[in-house]
């Protein structure tokens, strides 16, 4: 496959240095993770993951988690 097009994005500049240090720990550059991305569209055949507006309900519980908030339960009660 020969790689004879260019796609270019605008991003926020703490965005793109923020991902491309995690692209440099995991060993591939922007221009890699972009293809990767893409190649995964094509064989999707859409977006590789979910794209939904959360409700009230599931804002409020990540709010919660976030801020370390809300009820606290065991690993063992969450079992039953």
């Amino acid at each position: 496959m020969s790689l004879d097009a260019t796609v270019r994005a605008r991003i926020d500049s703490n965005l793109k240095k923020d991902v491309e240090a995690i692209f440099k720990d995991i060993g591939i550059n922007t221009s890699q993770a972009i293809n990767i991305f893409l190649k995964k569209v094509q064989r999707e055949r859409g977006i590789p993951f979910s794209l939904k507006i959360p409700n009230e309900t599931t804002i409020n519980a990540m709010n919660e988690a976030q801020n370390n908030e809300g009820e606290m339960i065991s690993l063992d009660d969450l079992k039953r």
